[in-house]
This record gives structure tokens, sequence and C-alpha cells, in this order.
């Protein structure tokens, strides 16, 4: 084996990362082409093969995953290193990742990250919207956006954006040839729009009222992954359907859609910025979280 430089190491990194020689390529600037040869000429220095390929996939040998799981941390600590420098200036800078769900990103997360821009012009900040509850971690971002109760023991969090209501809506049209429900119980006899999680699991409707909690498993002709389509399907008459207030505050006063159990659907916590608690905080996250703090008590969330 030839001695290789660690810094040499990157192409491997992002490769192992992504699993994915287009999407390596495309955050180290350069060819897919590029990047192949520069795996090659690694795996021939180290005299072992890092990476199996094939037209439609890559995965990692039993060496690329015991090189990556030992390199991993170590390039980690090098960028922590490099962020520290950022307290000797004036204002926060970097690049800030962060991964969310698409209704957290939506009502929670976009309009705290326009101001915050405003307020830290230096800072960059890079958002993937997956509903999939990806590790923060192993795929590199420095925080998350979520519900309490889906984030990690391990991870420190914060309430981001206001507290959220859910809502039980119908077209009026919906509600012109099916009765209007009194109690959750009245749902499992009415056409509903389900909701399955990326996970395969049916998202079981949830209720309550003066500390009583009702579960509903509900039935229907149509079943989404999509709560946007949803409110789509339900303007259609399709059938009832549970989203977010928010999501439908403006057609639920122009009268397109109408609410059903209002009383049942009291206010919640709503959705939480969370980031290691095991790892030195970046400036730019630090910034970003003192801010969603000083948002919150100021009540601009």
């Amino acid at each position: 084996m030839k001695r290789i430089d660690p810094a040499a190491l990157s192409p491997f990194l992002a490769i192992a990362t992504h699993r994915s020689f287009r999407k390596a390529a495309v955050e180290l600037g350069v060819s897919p082409s590029a990047l192949s040869h520069s795996l090659q000429s690694i795996e021939e220095r180290l005299g072992v093969r890092l990476v199996n390929r094939t037209t439609r996939s890559v995965a990692l040998t039993e060496a690329g995953e015991r090189l990556f799981a030992r390199i991993r941390p170590a390039f980690r600590d090098i960028s922590d290193a490099l962020e520290d420098l950022n307290v000797f200036r004036g204002q926060p800078m970097g690049t800030l990742r962060i991964n969310a769900s698409r209704q957290s990103s939506q009502l929670a997360l976009m309009p705290v990250v326009t101001r915050f821009l405003r307020a830290y012009p230096d800072v960059r900040v890079e958002m993937r919207v997956d509903d999939a509850l990806s590790d923060i971690v192993s795929e590199g971002f420095d925080a998350g956006v979520r519900f309490g109760e889906s984030i990690a023991a391990d991870m420190l969090a914060v309430p981001i954006g206001p507290r959220q209501r859910s809502a039980v809506v119908g077209a009026p049209e919906y509600f012109s040839r099916h009765a209007m429900p009194r109690t959750p119980h009245e749902l499992r006899e009415l056409p509903c729009i389900r909701f399955r999680f990326l996970s395969g699991v049916l998202y079981r409707w949830e209720f309550e009222r003066d500390s009583e909690e009702v579960v509903i498993e509900v039935d229907g002709p149509l079943t989404l992954s999509e709560q946007g389509l949803m409110v789509d399907a339900a303007l259609a008459g399709v059938g009832l359907a549970y989203v977010f207030e928010a999501q439908v505050s403006t057609l639920l006063a122009q009268g397109h859609l109408v609410r059903a159990l209002e009383d049942w659907c009291p206010s919640y916590p709503g959705f939480f910025l969370y980031y290691p608690s095991r790892r030195q905080i970046p400036t730019a996250l630090r910034a970003f979280v003192d801010f969603v703090k000083a948002s919150a008590s100021s009540g601009d969330s």
C-alpha cells in the first residue's frame, strides 16, 4: 500500500456518504467520471476495493465500510475545528444543513429561516425536505425538524414555530351527501381520505376532548402519502381529510371546506428543531438555535 494524504480521501467520503456518484460529484463540484477516476486512484494506492458499483447501485465493501466508519468522525472533527474559528469573527458564517419533513418545513421552518438569513447574511442554509425519519448525523446534517415524539433521546431539541392544531375537513358538496359527524366514532361510517406514512403504516386519527382520548382507524376510497394532495381530494368531495389547521385556514374562511369535530381537536406542541447533544455545536447552528429561542419568546414563531 502506498502512503496516501488523508485529504485525498474526500472523494471516497462523499461517495460513501451519499451512496451515489452523481450526488457526490455535485457536492464536490466535479463530474461523475472525474470522481470515478479519483476513487480508482484511491483504491489502487490503498490496494483494496472500497466500493462495489453497478449501473444502478453503489455499495461499500467490507473494507470500505470499515474505512468510512473510521474517517467520517475524523473529517467531522476537522470541520468542527474550522467552525470554531468563527467565534473570532464578528458574525457567524458558514453553511447550515437542515433536514425537515415537508409539513414542518412549510409550517414552521421556512418562516424562521427567512428572517434568520436577513439577520445573518454570512450564513447559508441548505434544507432537504424529507418525510422519512433520516439519521441526521450519518447523513451529514447539522439539525433536523420533526415532531417531538419522533426525536431520538440523545438529541437536544427546542420548539420551532407555533403550536399546531389538526382539522377534519370536507367539501360542502360532501356534506350534502353525508351527515356531519358529531363524535369521532361516527367517522368509521363515513368515507375518509387515509394517510400512509413512508414506513407503510396507516395513520390513525387522534382526538381529545375533556381529557378523553380517542384513536380512530378510518376507511375510505383513497389513500395518500402527501397532505397537500389530501386537501385537494377533500376539495373534490372524495372524503374527509385530517390535516393541519394551518393548511386549510384560508379554504375554511372562503367556504371551500367545512370543518367537523372542531371541539375534538385541541392545539398541541408543534415541531422541534433538534441536533446532536454529543457534538460541539457549530457557530452557525448556535446562532440559529438562539434565533429560534428568541423568536419563540418574542412571539414571532
